[in-house]
């Protein structure tokens, strides 16, 4: 098994971004995680894939070992972070991945840099529209008809943001547990030590409600999201774009796969995993790696 080294650097705007480099491979791929993890839960991910690939898998600013000196509102300022990682390690003729949050954080970043990357694959990722947040009813569930306003009435939200915050402030381990068995792991469950392993990193998050924000307000399309006007960004992606679904999705709707499809247009191919949840790593890593592999090997 190919070695894997901690790594880290400091960007332009005083951030450290820590990262995971496995050794060898000459195929550059760069893994951007989602929401409530880090780089290490790519760790099957390092572990599997065909060793004829070099991987990199950064922690975003505020997860993981990375810094989180200056607080952040948009998707955009994470795909600045992005921009300079990338420029800081000196990467090049490379494929960015991004899953969940960071689908999102990746078409910014393509949309903003459009000669840069070779290919980008979308893996249960947020829309090119964003990812709503509403407000709470009585009852705790979602009111679809009030969508959350400003950075202000998110941290106010009760049912997921104060509540989750609270659960990291007090390390309440097996509320976090809760939440991953009840929408992401609800096919299949990491080992136990592994398992252990990813609690431990979620708790590591420290800018819950700014995730939220940032993705409720994201919007590169030509459309109205119900929040924003689109900013028409989506256009810009012109390299060839696997939009990656897992049927069995808690998190992700295949509506939010076609709006991509959509916006990007010809470029963007849709695959849908079979019997799998938002973590296809967990539900059938060998389906994922080889969709990912096919289109990379194109």
């Amino acid at each position: 098994m190919n070695e894997i080294m901690i790594k880290e650097v400091e960007l332009p705007n005083g951030e450290t971004i820590s990262y995971r480099e496995r050794l060898g491979g000459s195929q550059n791929i760069l893994l951007v995680h989602g929401n409530m993890n880090s780089s290490m839960h790519w760790d099957v991910v390092l572990e599997k894939m065909d060793p004829k690939y070099k991987l990199y898998a950064l922690d975003q600013r505020g997860f993981g070992l990375s810094s989180y000196h200056k607080p952040f509102h948009s998707i955009k300022e994470l795909a600045e972070d992005l921009k300079y990682f990338i420029e800081a390690i000196g990467l090049k003729d490379f494929t960015i991945v991004g899953w969940s949050l960071g689908g999102a954080v990746c078409m910014q970043y393509v949309a903003d840099n459009p000669d840069v990357c070779d290919k980008m694959i979308l893996l249960a990722s947020g829309s090119t529209r964003g990812y709503p947040l509403f407000e709470s009813n009585e009852n705790g569930f979602p009111d679809l008809t009030k969508r959350v306003q400003s950075y202000d009435q998110t941290k106010r939200e009760k049912t997921k943001v104060v509540t989750t915050e609270h659960a990291y402030a007090t390390r309440n381990r097996e509320f976090l547990r809760m939440v991953y068995d009840a929408v992401i792991y609800t096919k299949n469950k990491p080992d136990p030590e592994r398992y252990e392993e990813y609690i431990d990193d979620m708790l590591t998050q420290r800018n819950y409600a700014e995730i939220l924000h940032a993705l409720n307000t994201f919007n590169i399309s030509k459309e109205f999201n119900g929040l924003t006007e689109g900013t028409g960004e989506a256009e810009k992606i012109k390299i060839p774009t696997l939009v990656l679904y897992g049927d069995r999705d808690l998190v992700i709707t295949k509506e939010m796969n076609e709006e991509i499809v959509d916006d990007i247009g010809e470029n963007a191919f849709f695959v849908e995993l079979k019997d799998c949840g938002h973590s296809p790593l967990i539900d059938d890593l060998e389906q994922l790696l080889q969709a990912m592999s096919e289109f990379l090997d194109k």
